[in-house]
Formats: structure tokens, sequence, C-alpha cells
């Protein structure tokens, strides 16, 4: 079985600090003005209009289909610039909530990860066809290097397509052989790549600190 082939359930969260958010027959998120006047007033007017451009996204989009989805949400935060968390956060690692890398116009691997996953949550794609994978990445001037994508399943049972802020081109994963993945992750649990087969859940669900760190910030 190819190592990207992986089954896995993913647990709904909501981004309740970010947003407000309305389940009915539509599913609708806002960030309150008092949110973005405060956002504006620290990063500057193109903070709130990233943020906006977000919401408006999400809202806009919700009929189209899956793969429409992942390409408006890859190409949506692809745009930002890629900044070190040294540089971006002053600490050696900081996993950014889709709020705090779009006040801030930046963020690393992780973060484009995290926003793509929480936007396609949003507008409606189903969580058990995402996964958060930390991979070990070659090429783009990398050497085996730690590196975190988005990949979406169509099926359990399907090659997953990369969200890749590395390569802006959605590509099936075994037409990335610069990516080998070594565990994937989401609110509920941890699945550790196995003999480049099927993913191995790990007991006890997941413990990544800086997961629960991003995810405390966002509840």
């Amino acid at each position: 079985m190819k190592p990207w082939r992986v089954g896995i359930a993913y647990a709904c969260m909501v981004l309740l600090l970010v947003t407000s958010i309305a389940i009915g027959d539509t599913f609708k998120v806002a960030i309150s003005e008092a949110r973005l006047a405060a956002a504006e007033a620290k990063f500057g007017k193109e903070s709130r209009k990233r943020l906006t451009d977000w919401v408006d996204l999400i809202a806009n989009n919700k009929q189209k289909s899956d793969q429409e989805k992942i390409t408006l949400a890859n190409d949506f935060f692809n745009q930002l610039l890629f900044v070190s968390d040294l540089d971006h956060w002053q600490v050696v690692d900081y996993w950014a909530t889709p709020f705090e890398m779009l006040s801030t116009g930046g963020g690393d691997c992780e973060d484009y990860s995290i926003g793509k996953y929480f936007t396609l949550l949003s507008m409606g794609v189903s969580i058990d066809k995402m996964k958060i994978t930390y991979v070990k990445a070659t090429g783009h001037g990398l050497q085996n290097a730690a590196h975190m994508v988005l990949t979406y399943y169509a099926s359990p049972s399907a090659m997953p397509v990369v969200l890749d802020n590395l390569n802006p081109e959605i590509k099936p994963a075994d037409q990335r052989p610069d990516l080998v993945p070594v565990y994937s992750f989401n609110g509920d649990g941890l699945w550790l790549a196995k003999e480049r087969g099927e993913g191995k859940s790990v007991a006890g669900g997941n413990k990544i600190k800086m997961w629960q760190d991003m995810m405390t910030r966002m509840s």
C-alpha cells in the first residue's frame, strides 16, 4: 500500500475565539467588528482586508465542489508571506491560528496547513477527507527537512492530493516524491506512517503540545 493511503477520522473543531459561527441550513463564519478593528490598529489596513477576504471566501463558496474548494483555500493561503517562527514570533516554533496568520500576513508551513484545514472545514468539506501531515521534504532548497502539508482524500482508499506552500500546484501524493510522510494528526488522534504503508494509530489521542497550545488560543 502506498505510504499516503492512510484512513483517518476527524473530530469536528469549531473556531470559537476566531469567529462567531451559526450552523443551520447555512454555515456562517463572521469576525466581529471589534476584532477587525483591533487587528487593523495593530497590523494595518491590509490585516482587515485579509480577514474580511477570508470570511468572504468561506461564505461565497460553500456550494462549490470539493475540488474547487481545495483550490480556493490553497491559493488563498499560499499568497501569504513565508516567515520563519523565529523572525515572526521570536520563538523557535509557534503554530499560529488562522486569525493570527491572516492578521500578521505571514507564517510558516504548519500555519499554511492549519489555515487551509480550518477554512475547508468551514466551507463544508467533510472532516474525514483531510489530515495535516508532517513530512520530510527534499527539493526547493531543502534536504530531508521537516515540513508540513494538508492532504485531501476523495475517499478513504484514494491517493490523497497535497496542498503545499512549497509547490502551489495541487498534485496526487504519488507525484510528490520529494515528500515522505512521517505522521498525521487532528484534534482527536495521532497516526504514524508505518513501513510506508498504513498509518498506525497512537494510543492516547493527539498529544502534540503545539497543536494543543494552538487550540487553547482558539477556544
